[in-house]
This record gives structure tokens, sequence and C-alpha cells, in this order.
């Protein structure tokens, strides 16, 4: 499909409250220096995996990223009624006959375990593919039956080299949507339509430590000690903050099809899933001792002829909370006054599309229309931006 270039960009301000929704490596809030300020940040790849899992859930089209193919195979292979340690053998030899390198597993001793091996690389396929790579050790049961150690001349696994990359190259909508980098296998990277911006608070943020204790139920029936079973601290945070993503239309549509209504319908779906995705998901870190499971304020959608356009800047000066308190109604504003700014800049005519959603902020005049729901805020984005695709 010769789609012209368009790009969808989602601009949402969303309040989170006290929450910890993406650590560090040692549980720390996350965090940047922006405009001479500290924010909180919530990464891209995190926010990215949680409108992923909400995105697959919704469309009934599942991916799976993992070192350990091989078994995910044997599983299959058990639920079909293989013998389990058979099954495990041939999983193995599946995972080490494509053209991604390998290593075999290693227990808490360090030694290598018997038919269990790990891609050198995450492997990014649809579940789909997963019930292919066991048709396939179906098919050559008899060759795949010896244990697998990595040692040894005799690799029956080789032969099937080019039936498992066939499989590995396979796609689904999730993976034409986020992509997939895999260099070892030809034909196997798919360029991502979709771009997510880091999440991070439009104003000044300072760490909270949470000191907690947990009750030893006996101890506490019993009263015979004093004192606490656990004790601890941990790192939360509060904020109002800016998010952005973009779709390539063009990218996806390359990415989907030829058959020109093909594509056309099958990126109308994937689009607006990913836009409902992306404003009604949250990380979930720290979720069941938070619950901080709030709504954006805002959600401004446009689409762009030019090339996306994000609105950070917008924040580089952090916000300051009104007289009475709060940050989301001046968050808003900015969001309001930089679209303004920005687009004459530019030259008002790149941008074919704007609307916005909210809970509230009725005299917003540089965000287009407003619409009553999200729905019906991403419905008419994506039929303007596929109104003119070839069918």
């Amino acid at each position: 499909m010769n789609l012209k270039p368009r790009f969808i960009d989602i601009h949402v301000v969303q309040p989170v409250p006290y929450a910890n929704l993406n650590r560090d490596d040692t549980n720390s809030v996350k965090s940047m220096l922006y405009g001479d300020v500290l924010r909180t940040r919530i990464s891209s790849q995190s926010w990215k995996r949680a409108i992923r899992e909400h995105f697959q859930e919704t469309l009934g089209e599942n991916a799976l990223r993992t070192r350990r193919i091989g078994e995910r195979v044997a599983e299959v292979l058990h639920e079909r009624g293989w013998d389990k340690a058979l099954a495990e053998r041939a999983g193995a030899h599946v995972a080490a006959g494509s053209s991604i390198k390998w290593e075999v597993a290693k227990g808490k001793d360090k030694q290598p375990i018997t038919n269990k091996v790990l891609t050198n690389a995450l492997v990014y396929l649809s579940e789909d593919a997963v019930e292919d790579l066991a048709d396939i050790a179906e098919a050559h049961k008899e060759e795949l039956t010896t244990d697998f150690t990595g040692k040894g001349k005799s690799k029956p696994e080789s032969a099937l080299k080019g039936k498992i990359d066939n499989i590995l190259i396979k796609r689904n909508g999730v993976i034409n949507l986020f992509g997939r980098m895999l260099t070892e296998v030809d034909q196997a990277n798919v360029d991502g339509a979709v771009q997510v911006a880091h999440a991070f608070t439009t104003h000044t943020t300072e760490v909270e430590l949470d000191y907690f204790a947990a009750v030893d139920d006996v101890t506490e029936k019993k009263g015979d000690e004093t004192g606490s079973g656990h004790m601890g601290t941990a790192e939360f945070s509060t904020g109002t903050f800016y998010r952005f993503a973009t779709i390539d239309l063009k990218e996806l549509t390359k990415n989907l099809s030829d058959d020109s209504a093909t594509a056309l319908n099958a990126a109308r779906e994937l689009v607006g899933q990913f836009l409902l995705s992306f404003i009604e998901s949250l990380p979930q870190a720290k979720k069941n001792s938070t619950a901080p499971h709030t709504i954006p304020h805002l959600v401004h959608v446009a689409v762009r002829s030019d090339r996306p356009l994000s609105f950070a800047a917008a924040f580089e000066e952090p916000v300051r909370s009104a007289g009475h308190g709060g940050f989301v109604g001046r968050s808003v504003e900015g969001i309001d006054a930089y679209a303004q700014a920005a687009n004459t800049l530019l030259g008002p005519d790149r941008v074919l599309h704007a609307a916005h959603a909210s809970l509230q902020f009725d005299k917003l005049e540089h965000l287009g229309e407003r619409h009553p729901s999200f729905e019906t805020l991403v419905t008419a984005a994506v039929d303007f931006a596929l109104a003119e695709a070839p069918q």
C-alpha cells in the first residue's frame, strides 16, 4: 500500500498518586534531571510492556519474548501427549537448530543442564509460531530423541535450520506494530512503527522514604515477644506525568501486507487498539501496596503529515503548582499553549487533524475538537488518518 506520510501523535497528562511504578536495580524510584530540576521518570520500556500486555489481552493476539524458546516448545509437545523427557530433548534440539547462537543452560552449581538450551538473544515471535516449531519437532520426532548436551559432532537439528528460521521470521500484528530486532536470522528484523517516550513529571518531585513493619501473627497472638517480624524502607513518589507516543502509519502499512484492503483493515484495528492501550495501561510495580490506578486527565491526539512532534519541551521549565495546589490544571494549560506556539512556528497546515478528551478543562482552544470519551477520540483520529489510504 502506497500510503502518504502520516503520523498519529498522542499526548497524555496523567496524575499518579503515591507509587513506584518503575524501579531501578536498587529498588529506587527512577528519575531524570530536566530543566535543571529532578523529575520522577517511568522508562519507555516499562510503560511499553504494560501497553503491549494490555494490547495483547484486548486484541487476543499474543507474542512471546524469551531466551527459553526450547522449553516453551517442550511444553507444547508435552501438552500434545509426548513423554516429558522426550519433549525436553526435542525442544532443546529445536532451540539450537536456528541461526541464532545459543548456549547450554547451567544450574546453580554452574554445571551444564542436559536438554536445556538458552538462545543468546531474546527471541520475539508470535505464540502461533511456537505451535509451528512443535509441528517441526513432531515431523522429525525420530531424529530428535537423543539427549542434548551441546557436545559432539552429530547434530540432527542442523538439517532443520531452514525450516526453523522460516518460522522465526513469521509476524503477527503485535510484531508489525512494535517491531523486532533479530539480526541473526535473515528477514527477521521488523522496523517498529511505534515510538514511545519516557514519561516524566511536569514539575519537580522528591522521593519519599516509607518505613514499614510487618507483624508476626503468631508472636502477636502469644504476646511473648516484642517488636515486628520484619522492618524495612521503600521509595515512592507522586506526580503529574507527561506521556508521549507516535505511530508511523506508512511504516506500519509497509510491515503489514501488500494487499491494500487487508493492510488497511489490519492497520485500523492495530492503531486503534494501541492508542486505547496507551491511554488505559499502567505499569504494575508495587501495585498491591499502592493501587495507583488513575486515568489521564487529558488526552490529545494529532494526525500530522510531516513528522512526529513531542510537547516535552513545554515542561523544560517545571510547572509550578496553582495557588490552591495541584499541577494538573497548569500542565494542561502548558500543553494547550505549546501546541499553539509549535504549530504556528512549523506551519498549521502540517496538522491534518487534532482533537482531545478530558475530565474537565472546557476552554482548551488549541487542541482541536473535544470528544466525550477516549473511544470516540481514537476512532475519529484513526478514521481520518486512514481515510486517504488507497483501497
